[in-house]
């Protein structure tokens, strides 16, 4: 019993008064702690307390209990003052473009060259192609790969001032069935980025904040490698539910994943990991369908799994046509081919998380 089992256990505790959205996605859940069979969870209210605050708290008990027979539950409440929105550099941090994004989850990695990108863009295509409302934001400023891989490189999006409130509007790029934002789409490709710290935050703020994303079932991120300050500032200013984590077998590549499912887990973070994709799995040569060659090692990503608790969400083989795919702007998700069906189930799985 991990403070990951907990949190996704609380998904199931859902607030009456706000549509039926659960606790954690509310931002509700202000901590939690899990000393062998005790848990802790702190539940945070605004300065006027809500009037199902007990109801709330009893609901947060069971759900822990029903999931984790035999547990010892405390649920405290704390009363956190409603602050007006920020302003950094006159970006509105202000979150009201979201309002109608149901999940948004982190695609992340630990080191760069595993494919995230690719696992990204086709996840998103996938849970289209399953009949949800998807978006994608693509987080990644120094590398921006999304325009290339979806053939929108191109493009430029529409942008407008609201009347009412003076705040500038971007709509995203919508091809395959998605939504697709990217800081790509506002420099030329050749173009190096060439930012610190908190100029590339406040960019990547404002690729999502300002985004009329509309009414989404999922609002994928793909973030950039690693666990540096843009991870920092994306887990404290985007209501982020939590994360999947990109990874090849080799032992190098596992190690960095060991980096991001503690950065993710850390008790200042503690946003559940929805599970672990295995890419570059293994070779298959087109004109030998049948055959798999382990060329990077077999089965790294699975015991890395095994070993966190996370579950294997899938193995994406090293196919030709993904590649192909990602430079022509068709993505492999879009086929149904045996790579765009091992997208399509990974995609699956991870739908399953929220039904």
């Amino acid at each position: 019993m991990e403070v990951n089992d907990i949190n996704k256990a609380l998904l199931e505790v859902q607030h009456p008064a706000k549509g039926d959205r659960s606790i954690v996605e509310l931002g509700m859940v202000d901590n939690v702690t899990v000393d062998q069979n005790k848990v802790t969870v702190t539940l945070a209210f605004p300065k006027h307390r809500d009037p199902l605050a007990e109801y709330l708290a009893g609901s947060t008990k069971a759900a822990i209990i029903r999931n984790f027979p035999g547990s010892e539950v405390e649920v405290k409440t704390v009363v956190k003052e409603e602050s007006a929105p920020k302003k950094k550099h006159g970006l509105d941090l202000g979150l009201e473009e979201l309002a109608g994004v149901r999940h948004i989850i982190g695609v992340a990695s630990g080191k760069g060259g595993v494919g995230k990108s690719t696992v990204a863009v086709n996840l998103a295509v996938a849970l289209a192609r399953l009949g949800y409302k998807v978006g994608l934001a693509d987080a990644d400023v120094y590398g921006p790969s999304v325009p290339k891989m979806t053939g929108t490189e191109n493009e430029m999006p529409d942008a407008f001032k609201e009347e009412d409130t003076d705040k500038e509007i971007i709509l995203p790029i919508e091809k395959y069935g998605v939504k697709w934002m990217s800081i790509g789409y506002f420099a030329k490709p050749e173009q190096a980025l060439i930012w610190r710290g908190p100029m590339a935050c406040n960019a990547l703020k404002q690729m999502i904040l300002q985004v009329r994303w509309g009414e989404l079932d999922f609002l994928l991120i793909d973030m950039p490698p690693g666990t540096g300050d843009i991870h920092i500032s994306l887990v404290h200013d985007i209501p982020l539910e939590g994360a999947v984590i990109v990874s090849t077998p080799q032992d190098v590549a596992l190690a960095d994943v060991e980096k991001g499912v503690n950065m993710f887990r850390n008790e200042s973070v503690a946003k559940p990991i929805f599970g672990l994709v295995e890419n570059m799995a293994w070779f298959t040569p087109e004109e030998l369908p049948e055959n798999r060659y382990y060329i990077f090692g077999k089965d790294g990503g699975a015991k890395m799994a095994e070993k966190y608790g996370i579950p294997l969400l899938g193995q994406i083989p090293i196919v030709q046509s993904i590649r192909e795919g990602g430079d022509s702007g068709a993505p492999a998700a879009l086929s149904s081919r045996p790579d765009g069906v091992a997208f399509c189930e990974l995609a699956g799985r991870l739908a399953e998380n929220f039904i």
